[in-house]
């Protein structure tokens, strides 16, 4: 699994230095499930019983149960991500129908080449 998680995150990181913008957000959506896999790992993969106590059971009947926090982190993570992308996506489509590219050089309006570069310091 930690393999996989190094392959997620340098595809990635590939796809974040493209220079067009669906790949970027692939990118972007690829990183998610990175990160996600990684807290799902780090979080011990075993094989353990559901944290559900019945209250039959004293507590101090308790067999080791799994970890319900990674669990948790990654379902509201996976929410959060979908958002994000789903944000992304529409941005992206929207300076696509506006620019007419999905070129990141070619989407350079905000600074023209011939006009000389703002100062740098103060």
């Amino acid at each position: 699994m930690t393999l996989l998680v190094g392959v997620f995150f340098a595809v990635a990181i590939y796809l974040f230095l493209s220079k067009h913008i669906i790949r970027i957000l692939l990118g972007a959506a690829i990183l998610g499930n990175a990160v996600n896999l990684l807290i799902f790992t780090s979080g011990r993969l075993t094989r353990e019983v559901p944290p559900i106590l019945s209250p039959d059971d004293p507590v101090s009947n308790v067999v080791i149960t799994a970890n319900p926090l990674p669990q948790a982190l990654i379902l509201t993570a996976i929410v959060i991500s979908f958002s994000f992308f789903a944000f992304l996506l529409v941005l992206g489509f929207r300076a696509y129908q506006e620019l007419e590219t999905d070129d990141t050089e070619e989407m350079r309006f905000a600074e023209p080449e011939d006009q000389e570069m703002p100062p740098l310091g103060y």
